[in-house]
């Protein structure tokens, strides 16, 4: 398949905001392309390299495309910078003069998907003295040699802007669509996605095999697992009542960290060890403590899940959330390792020596835990309790409480561990009135903001919107103005800025005239939320609103997709009550 048809349809998926629209389309593109390209196309249609979990980034700002557009044309840049700030999307200005400049016929017999695929996994990978020139070179040559409306895209997947409106559960449903002509295999395909994040695989096994394809996905070191999620009940009665005899443990505020680990079969190889954040972003280079490792872990491999806490050793205290977050840096992680020592609590074992350990029930993979982590610096096993009993769980609930922790987290004893599904297999117990008078917080996605009066105005914003999710489209919740320092304000409008758009993202429902932020963003930030109550609202699309509410912090650790539902706040709000227990 050519590049310039892929295009094609990018053009067709840009310009239908039906989500069944998008999936038939997708799974028209789907049955065109070949097994051997199928997963380079899906890498394309997220606008990527590579899965979302390798630290693989084109490194690539709005100059440097700016200097690769005006060389493919032998344009200057003030040319294109003035039709950039025209369009605001540097996409759009690139097919303007591509549109002007391609006098002759671009040959059919170039630029397949797998041709153009492998240039730019060239510039993603070009780093070092004069990568800037080559990537310029690479890019240049590229739009040089491609239609005005490829360039269009070709542009922007670099920039990470290609922004179809749809989610990888999209790219999903077309695969179901592509195999039965409906979304019906969903569930199946996502479970396996959940265990194998990786959409070029998944199609790829779907494109030979059909669905007996991901019939036998199992945990591999090196691809991380979705995390498994908590829910919420509201009081120690319920849990026992729903959940029977249970393990609890203390709900730590950290980072939530899977461990990969592999023990060299090689003398004097070093021993592969990778992390993962609960958003799949790679966080191997953040923890320069995992590589110190190796002597706790009494196997040839294994995959964990932890928190990564922020540790005082000297007074033996843990380093509060938001210091503990200035490790997910990419810069100066030795001085941060040095300021902010972690200490990773180890809750769990997803995989030991190449057995899959998810279907194993809890009760013994805690066993498998205690036998294969031994004490040290690094990794610790969290420590916690099994009971049936109401009495008990509040009392170790209420002693986490006394030691500055949030909580526990309550998890059905003999459950399986069940990847970014929220069942009531795992519950959190968190303390009512800590930060707001709702007992739990709300993470919610930012969805724009407004430029303010006064003293804020000069910020350049004053407020935002922001909603929750239902289904794979989000709706608003609440707007936020209170809770905030001004360096936050500057920071959030810095951040913001990035992630501008001149319309309404086709992921956000419907929003009501009288909400309509300044400046509309894309999802990307996801920010908690703390309020006394949650009310009925016929102006917000989730049809509740929250009381009161007041920003927490910025969730860097949380992806979208990791919002709180319309389901979970409808929840909370009949429970509310029960919740003050």
């Amino acid at each position: 398949m050519k590049f310039s048809t892929l295009a094609c349809y990018f053009q067709k998926l840009e310009q239908t905001a039906s989500r069944l629209s998008m999936t038939e389309i997708l799974a028209e593109l789907f049955t065109q392309a070949s097994h051997e390209e199928i997963g380079e196309l899906c890498y394309l249609l997220q606008g990527r390299v590579a899965p979302l979990f390798e630290a693989t980034e084109f490194g690539i700002a709005d100059k440097l495309m700016i200097r690769a557009i005006a060389a493919a044309y032998i344009s200057d840049e003030p040319t294109v910078t003035a039709l950039f700030k025209k369009h605001g999307d540097l996409g759009i200005a690139a097919e303007e003069i591509a549109s002007m400049n391609n006098t002759k016929k671009i040959p059919d017999s170039h630029n397949s998907i797998h041709e153009v695929f492998q240039i730019l996994q060239e510039v993603a990978k070009t780093g070092g003295e004069g990568s800037q020139e080559k990537k310029i070179q690479l890019l240049s040559a590229l739009f040089s040699s491609h239609d005005s409306v490829s360039v269009r895209y070709l542009v922007r997947i670099p920039l990470d802007k290609l922004r179809l409106g749809f989610s990888d559960i999209t790219l999903l449903d077309g695969l179901s669509w592509m195999l039965i002509g409906n979304k019906s295999l969903r569930n199946t395909l996502e479970a396996a996605y959940e265990v194998r994040p990786d959409l070029a695989y998944i199609a790829t096994q779907i494109k030979e095999k059909g669905i007996e394809g991901v019939s036998h996905v199992h945990a591999v070191v090196g691809a991380p697992i979705m995390a498994a999620l908590c829910q919420r009940l509201p009081n120690a009665e319920e849990m026992i009542e729903k959940m029977g005899e249970v393990d609890v443990e203390p709900k730590y505020d950290g980072v939530r960290t899977q461990i990969h680990f592999s023990k060299s079969k090689v003398k004097g190889q070093k021993s592969k060890i990778c992390s993962f954040s609960r958003n799949l972003e790679n966080t191997t280079a953040m923890y320069p403590e995992l590589d110190h490792i190796m002597s706790q872990i009494d196997a040839d491999e294994v995959i964990l899940d932890s928190e990564a806490i922020g540790f005082d050793e000297k007074n033996h205290r843990i380093i509060p959330f938001q210091e503990t977050v200035t490790r997910k840096r990419k810069h100066g992680i030795g001085q941060a390792s040095l300021s902010v020592p972690l200490r990773f609590f180890v809750f769990d074992i997803l995989a030991k020596d190449g057995k899959d350990l998810m279907n194993t029930p809890l009760s013994q993979r805690r066993h498998i835990l205690e036998s294969t982590i031994l004490p040290g610096p690094v990794l610790s096993i969290s420590p916690h309790i099994v009971t049936h009993e109401i009495a008990k769980l509040r009392e170790y609930h209420n002693e986490q409480i006394q030691l500055g922790l949030e909580g526990v987290v309550v998890k059905k004893w003999e459950s399986i561990y069940e990847p970014g599904r929220r069942g009531y297999n795992w519950v959190k117990f968190k303390e009512e009135g800590k930060i707001g008078k709702l007992a739990d917080t709300v993470d919610a996605v930012v969805m724009g903001y407004y430029k303010g009066e006064g003293k804020r105005s000069g910020f350049g914003i004053g407020a935002f919107l922001v909603g929750v999710k239902r289904g794979e489209q989000f709706v608003t919740m609440t707007k936020i103005g209170t809770g905030v320092t001004d360096d936050l304000w500057k920071e959030l409008v810095q951040t913001l800025g990035k992630l501008k758009t001149d319309t309404k993202p086709k992921e956000y429902e419907a929003v009501s005239t009288s909400l309509i932020p300044d400046v509309w963003v894309t999802p990307s930030m996801v920010v908690e939320i703390a309020a006394d109550d949650i009310t009925k609202s016929p102006i917000h699309g989730a049809l509740y609103a929250l009381r009161f509410p007041r920003l927490v912090r910025i969730r860097v650790d949380k992806a979208p997709r990791n919002a709180t539902t319309v389901q979970e706040l409808e929840k909370m709000y009949h429970t509310q009550g029960g919740m003050q227990h």
